[in-house]
């Protein structure tokens, strides 16, 4: 199937995709600074670069987009375009994924995925819920886990 746009308007929209300090990234970092939870972001010596890192417990979190790390809930949708090239980005990074955890896991690390669903769409939870369970769970011995959508 063709693209609905053309490349040049298509670079620009994948242009603008963010890496980090993505809107739900700055929303949690700005939640945690208020509930006086002191965190480090993008730590280059640690594997996947965490979005969050909490070394006075131990603890990492990412925050994952859905479409880019393969969450099949009701925000993820497979591409009708280049299905080939959309299939071994997205698989690759699933498997960056899990051997990013397991290695963060062998270094004692807790490692909590909140997935964007979590945070946008019709099945969200309330943010102070949500930020609640993240607490939670950052202060608790109940590790690696992730939060997702209702």
């Amino acid at each position: 199937m063709v693209d609905i746009v053309s490349k040049k308007t298509r670079s620009r929209m994948m242009s603008g995709i963010r890496g980090k300090n993505t809107k739900p990234e700055l929303k949690i970092a700005e939640a945690l600074k208020k509930r006086k939870i002191k965190f480090d972001t993008h730590v280059k010596d640690l594997p996947g670069k965490p979005d969050f890192v909490i070394p006075d417990y131990g603890a990492i979190i990412f925050v994952h987009g859905c479409f880019w790390h393969q969450h099949h809930c009701n925000l993820f949708k497979w591409p009708s375009t280049r299905p080939g090239f959309w299939k071994a980005k997205l698989d690759r990074n699933v498997t960056v994924d899990r051997r990013n955890e397991r290695k963060l896991k062998d270094q004692g690390w807790w490692v909590l995925k909140v997935w964007e669903c979590a945070l946008k769409g019709r099945k969200k939870i309330d943010f102070e819920t949500l930020m609640d369970r993240i607490e939670n769970w950052i202060k608790c011995e109940e590790c690696n886990k992730s939060i997702k959508g209702k």
